[in-house]
């Protein structure tokens, strides 16, 4: 802890976002950076506390006071290796992570101004690359094979750490590129794909192999493959996503969001649709239905794509405003109001709200008729009760895009070799999560295979 001091004189300082006028107009990455001096004041911050909650909020155990003290002295190499020691992939969690170690900060939970972990993680990493810290490694080989099947987060993660345990790691991936989620999900102003490209560079170069443009099919609790493996990893994520079924629902105009996501992402990868493939909000009024991220990204890119207007509404009632949330207190994540660059850039919210029908014309979505609820305790326990408030109305919309979360895949059983992680295991969640839970299968997968 260099500065014992700093955490009562430097106030918290966030890099911010570009300029609204300016950032809707592209895709690249909103967020800016502090310059040297001021990303190591905000680094001084941390307390290096005795019981450092941030250990263990950390899906992946990471340990902000070490590597922030070295930034804080400008060991610039030293705190990356520090953070990815722990981190497979801190240029990613750097940009897209919702920082559950800054929720856990004591600075937060006294003053509500925690140490800026995330963009003092981003910082550190561009740093690594752009300084030449990050070093290719060649592990020694110890003649055993390992499949990934899924280059998401997980399928990544999994992948790096069989691979620097001596495994030759084949990554089979069904998509024309890697990276899952972070990818096709994940718009470009949050995460530019030449950050995904740079790490793949890397894990090719240290050996991981990728197959794309493959789908592995089953048999007998094994996946079908030209080549034989010694134990296999599925990191397939959750491909379904949750459905709204209501009259109207096969009218044009009515899409998921990680379908709109992703054609726009290709787009930006120079690949072409026709005009009837295309989706697309401009000149239109768009309605995002689900209240949480991925909704936020489908606001952004409604913007960049020239929309009239966006209106996105929760079936769930409106979270506490503020940065304590009474009903869910500490060490629980705080279930606050979140406000993204997304919806600083223009959107109408709403919130106890149900989604009755999507009304058209010619087979085109023109409406979308909507109800206002209330939700009350239920007698016997469990899920509250919705119950109807107010008259229906309709919302004018020529662009519906249904973000309303993943559901969990069902598994067979499979063969002892066979091994589950990410979100494939555990259902939609973060990629911080879905990246340690891909370090700890490779884990398993290295002590199944030492017996």
């Amino acid at each position: 802890m260099g500065n014992p001091k700093a955490f009562l004189e430097i106030h918290r300082q966030e890099a911010g976002y570009r300029p609204l006028h300016d950032r809707i107009h592209d895709f690249g990455e909103v967020e800016q950076t502090l310059n040297t001096r001021e990303r190591k004041l905000q680094a001084s911050r941390c307390m290096d506390c005795g019981v450092p909650f941030c250990h263990w909020a950390c899906p992946l155990g990471n340990k902000p006071p070490e590597w922030n003290d070295a930034l804080y002295r400008g060991e610039w190499e030293r705190a990356y290796h520090l953070l990815s020691a722990t981190n497979p992939f801190p240029e990613f969690t750097g940009r897209v992570c919702p920082a559950l170690c800054e929720k856990a900060c004591v600075l937060n939970l006294v003053t509500h101004e925690p140490t800026t972990n995330r963009e003092d993680e981003a910082a550190i990493t561009e740093a690594a690359f752009r300084e030449g810290y990050v070093k290719v490694r060649h592990p020694r080989r110890n003649g055993m094979k390992v499949a990934v099947i899924g280059a998401g987060p997980a399928g990544l993660a999994a992948a790096h750490d069989l691979n620097l345990k001596g495994y030759a790691v084949t990554v089979f991936e069904k998509e024309e590129a890697a990276g899952g989620l972070l990818r096709w999900g994940i718009p470009n102003f949050k995460l530019n794909k030449a950050i995904i490209d740079r790490r793949l560079r890397l894990l090719e170069q240290e050996g991981v192999s990728f197959h794309y443009g493959t789908m592995v099919t089953w048999n007998e609790g094994k996946p079908v493959l030209d080549e034989v493996f010694d134990a296999y990893v599925i990191a397939t994520g959750t491909p379904t996503a949750r459905d709204l079924r209501v009259p109207g629902r096969e009218l044009r105009g009515v899409h998921f969001a990680l379908e709109y996501l992703a054609q726009q992402n290709r787009v930006l990868a120079g690949v072409e649709f026709t005009k009837e493939e295309r989706i697309t909000a401009r000149g239109k009024d768009v309605l995002v239905i689900g209240g949480g991220d991925t909704g936020s990204d489908c606001i952004g890119t409604a913007h960049r794509q020239g929309c009239k207007s966006v209106t996105q509404i929760e079936i769930m009632p409106k979270p506490v405003e503020g940065p304590v949330d009474p009903k869910n207190p500490w060490p629980n994540f705080p279930r606050t109001l979140k406000t993204s660059s997304s919806h600083e850039e223009g959107c109408v919210r709403r919130w106890n709200i149900n989604t009755l029908e999507f009304i058209g014309k010619d087979g085109r979505l023109t409406h979308v008729r909507i109800q206002e609820i209330d939700w009350e305790p239920n007698p016997e326990g469990g899920r509250p009760i919705m119950v109807e408030k107010g008259k229906p109305e309709l919302i004018k919309a020529e662009l519906v895009l249904l973000a309303m979360g993943f559901l969990k895949p069902e598994h067979p059983q499979y063969a002892p070799n066979v091994f589950v992680c990410g979100d494939a295991a555990n259902g939609a969640s973060l990629v911080v999560r879905a990246m340690a839970s891909g370090k700890q299968t490779a884990e398993k997968v290295n002590q199944f295979l030492a017996k």
